[in-house]
Formats: structure tokens, C-alpha cells, sequence
């Protein structure tokens, strides 16, 4: 089974991408409602990229 280490941190990388991404889309929230909605789809994606490469490194 595979078991997460308490030092793993990579897993925070979506969440922390995700309210980058947030606070991006109140910047274009007033131009463009699905401007919003694609900042935080590219947080979410851009999160679930680095996820693997962080957690390749910790090996």
C-alpha cells in the first residue's frame, strides 16, 4: 500500500494553484465572467502538473 509521507507537501500545490488562480480571475472578474472561470481551471491544471514533478523529487 502506498503510504504518504507527513513531509510530503506536493499535494499542496493544487490547492495553493487553484487560489492563485482565484485571485487572478477578481483581476478579470469585472471584464469577463468566464475569464474568472479560466483562471481557476489554469490553477487547478498548472497544480495537477507540478503535483508529479514535486513529488518525483522527494524519492
Amino acid at each position: 500500500m502506498n503510504k504518504i509521507s507527513k513531509n510530503d507537501k506536493s499535494t499542496w500545490a493544487i490547492g495553493g494553484t487553484t487560489l492563485i488562480g482565484i485571485g487572478v480571475g477578481f483581476i478579470f472578474l469585472p471584464k469577463s465572467a468566464l475569464l474568472f472561470v479560466a483562471s481557476i481551471l489554469i490553477g487547478i491544471g498548472v497544480g495537477l502538473v507540478i503535483t508529479p514533478i514535486i513529488s518525483r523529487g522527494k524519492d
